[in-house]
């Protein structure tokens, strides 16, 4: 599946204000004028649409801005450049990188900020070629320390998410960054069926129970996946992926939809599916009523119109009807009405009563309580703990005694 990959070309940064942010002596905007910048509430940042930043044809933000007051955005997407090192797009090397550091300045001169988004559809991404979760968190820090950033989300696509070492270390990196980095938001988005996450999906959340770690929201994309039903199908896969996540993680339902987010495609996506304002308004509704955390889309480049309206998909225009950043206005809306703190982080689920022995036949389903953790019997086992009784056991992660 190609979630994001739509027909944009990759390209220099060839913004409309480029030439006025050089003469203006702000592409070469320094790390330490980054750090400088302060931290918005976290509802601008659950709600930042994501901005392909080394679009040649991208919008001006200033200008988006000024007719949304849309304050926040998440450029994309960091790659790996030749080995663990992280690229803008996998070709602008964020140590030496002038041209995106110019965009983060003029969006933080107009009042608003910045998060960065890792992954996509496209290249290769650091967890493919970092060794271990510490290493791939060094290069993301790299990211975070050059521009300040408070927000960083991890766009866990394929076919990276088809492996279970570079799952490990994307999520693994997404755990030490949020220890490390107090008050960063983090965030994990993956694709989806019309039934919630996919196997593949499954994989990350166990992933992330198993290492006890709990971002701030889990987002879905639900499109380019058969949601041919619009605004209601996709509500079907986030009550579903509610469900999954209650089941992974043992939270009520209530807790888990606050920190479940939508991450949504504005027009027409690659496989033929269409996603008119009348569906973001629908969801937007359908988030505020359910108390979810985080409502977005890819992304802010396409939010325009066509000329002619209805041409084919389109990286650079939505080919649906609309008025200019109209899908955008939705992101600032939900920004409004959404706290202002991030959500707070779930209990523990207690421990089973059950300890494991090694003397005792479990079965398929039991669950026992071993070093701190819970975990669940995958079928027949005797004699071996759950950690190194390789395939026998679930771990179902950490568990409040």
């Amino acid at each position: 599946m190609s979630t994001r990959s739509l027909s944009r070309p990759r390209k220099a940064l060839g913004l409309v204000a480029a030439a006025a942010l050089v003469a203006a002596g702000l592409g070469t905007a320094t790390a330490s004028a980054a750090h400088a910048a302060t931290a918005l509430t976290a509802n601008w940042y659950e709600s930042a649409p994501y901005y392909y930043t080394l679009d040649s044809s991208a919008p001006n933000l200033g200008q988006v801005m000024s007719a949304t007051g849309e304050k926040a955005f998440l450029l994309a997407f960091v790659l790996a450049d030749g080995g663990c090192t992280p690229a803008w797009d996998g070709t602008d090397p964020v140590s030496s990188d002038t041209q995106v550091a110019a965009v983060i300045s003029t969006v933080r001169a107009d009042g608003g900020d910045v998060g960065a988004s890792e992954g996509g559809a496209n290249g290769t991404k650091l967890g493919q070629d970092c060794s271990t979760p510490a290493a791939t968190a060094a290069a993301y820090q790299s990211v975070i320390s050059k521009y300040g950033l408070h927000y960083f989300d991890f766009d866990i696509e394929e076919p990276e998410i088809e492996s279970s070492s570079a799952v490990a270390n994307e999520i693994g990196a997404a755990q030490i960054l949020q220890a490390e980095d107090p008050g960063l938001i983090v965030s994990i988005t993956i694709p989806t069926a019309t039934t919630g996450a996919n196997y593949f999906g499954q994989l990350v959340l166990d992933q992330a129970a198993a290492d006890g770690f709990v971002p701030d929201d889990w987002s879905l994309m639900p499109f380019d996946n058969g949601f041919t039903g619009g605004a209601a199908s996709q509500q079907t896969a986030l009550t579903d992926f509610n469900a999954q996540l209650v089941s992974t993680f043992g939270w009520s339902s209530a807790v888990t939809w606050n920190h479940e987010g939508v991450s949504q495609m504005n027009g027409s996506s690659d496989t033929g599916e269409t996603f008119e304002p009348a569906d973001f308004a629908s969801n937007l509704s359908f988030a505020e009523a359910h108390n979810m955390s985080r409502y977005t889309f890819w992304d802010e480049n396409r939010d325009r119109e066509c000329n002619p309206v209805n041409e084919a998909v389109n990286g650079d225009c939505s080919s649906v009807a609309q008025s200019a950043y109209q899908f955008t206005g939705y992101d600032a809306s939900f920004a409004k009405w959404a706290p202002t703190s991030a959500p707070a982080a779930p209990p523990k689920p207690a421990c089973v009563s059950t300890v494991f022995s090694a003397t005792t036949v479990y079965t398929q389903g039991n669950e026992v309580y071993y070093d701190g953790d819970n975990w669940t019997a995958n079928y027949w086992t005797e004699g071996g703990t759950p950690p190194t009784d390789y395939g026998a056991w679930k771990n179902d992660g950490p568990c409040a005694a």
